[in-house]
């Protein structure tokens, strides 16, 4: 009797287990014939379509996304001037007319001072400080902040590392030669650069040529050899100066309207959210890899002169950058706390960077 009730028990659980597991396939059945939504996208861009680097952000990704979706969200890129121009990127998004695009912060200091930080900070911080502070040190949160009123939500979106300091028509040996230079410099070092007597001009990449070439500038900074090599920025100037004091590491960024990220499945926002950090480092990866090619090519090919700005000039730099920081915190609250939060952040982490990157890099080559 006791080995017929046991063997009724095991053949009742076999059952059910068997009719549970019917239901679950059941489930999974019904959950797979459930079509799943799909989203297309627009992206707009402040670069020529297809550009190299600056301009493959965008197009890696939106293949990024794609594939990782399954198709699921589609987004189709248009570059500068195919359906706003340029520096109408930020406004594009913040209406809805398109869903995301792909710029640099500085760009919308009109729309808000605080937005400068987010891009570049004359004397700050290089790129791995500034993905350190955007991802681990409250960075990101406040440019959110910063963001909010606008309807978007903002990501990194690449970096190129330290730039060159630009092109000049004419050698820089003091400060004076600085004087009334018209100099295409945006965000907080086009203030700088006026302090010290220049005349900054903001211009979005495909006029940089033929503004230098017609003498409508007489200098401009870009990005760095790479990037300049392909606009021919040789062309218009003989005078290639570094280090780039302006933009130690400057960052790129994706924004995306509000409304078109929260219609988005928790799946698909991971997927953004984790294409842009691909993204985000595979574009300094391209630049790292690039830029001592393209810069040899500009020096022994095209008869590039390159040299470095002098010490005088560069301690000049560095007090009025100082003296613009200041300016700007005081006059705008958000400004202030996202300053306060990235000097903090740099004040903590270049006795590091002193005792690691630094010191490495003085004895790596054994002189």
């Amino acid at each position: 009797m006791t080995r017929m009730l046991t063997k009724l028990v095991w053949l009742t659980l076999g059952l059910l287990a068997l009719t549970a597991c019917g239901k679950d396939t059941e489930s999974t059945d019904a959950a797979q014939a459930v079509p799943q939504q799909t989203f297309e996208w627009k992206m707009v861009t402040t670069w020529p379509r297809n550009y190299p680097g600056l301009g493959m952000a965008p197009e890696n990704f939106a293949k990024a996304v794609n594939e990782m979706s399954g198709g699921r969200l589609k987004v189709k890129v248009h570059g500068a001037g195919e359906l706003v121009p340029a520096m109408g990127v930020f406004d594009a998004v913040a209406r809805g007319a398109v869903e995301v695009g792909h710029g640099a912060a500085y760009y919308w200091k009109g729309k808000s001072p605080a937005a400068q930080f987010f891009t570049a900070v004359p004397f700050g911080l290089n790129v791995q400080e500034m993905n350190g502070w955007l991802h681990y040190g409250g960075g990101l949160e406040l440019w959110r902040e910063v963001y909010a009123p606008f309807n978007l939500v903002p990501f990194a979106g690449g970096s190129t590392g330290v730039q060159m300091a630009g092109w000049f028509k004419q050698e820089i040996h003091s400060v004076d030669d600085l004087k009334g230079l018209k100099m295409r410099i945006p965000g907080l070092a086009g203030e700088v650069f006026q302090r010290l007597g220049g005349v900054p001009v903001t211009l979005p990449g495909g006029e940089l040529f033929t503004a230098l070439q017609t003498g409508s500038i007489d200098a401009t900074e870009w990005v760095g050899p790479y990037n300049d090599l392909t606009f021919g920025l040789y062309k218009a100037a003989d005078y290639y100066y570094y280090p780039g004091w302006h933009e130690p590491g400057a960052m790129l960024e994706f924004i995306i309207n509000k409304e078109a990220w929260a219609k988005l499945p928790p799946d698909l926002q991971a997927i953004v959210t984790y294409a842009t950090r691909a993204i985000n480092q595979d574009m300094l990866d391209e630049y790292t890899a690039r830029n001592n090619t393209a810069l040899k090519e500009l020096v022994e090919k095209h008869g590039v002169q390159l040299r470095k700005l002098p010490d005088d000039v560069v301690e000049a730099l560095r007090v009025a950058s100082e003296q613009v920081i200041q300016e700007t915190i005081a006059e705008d609250a958000m400004a202030k706390k996202v300053y306060a939060s990235f000097k903090a952040f740099r004040d903590n982490v270049m006795p590091y960077t002193a005792i690691s990157e630094e010191a490495f890099l003085k004895i790596r080559d054994g002189k």
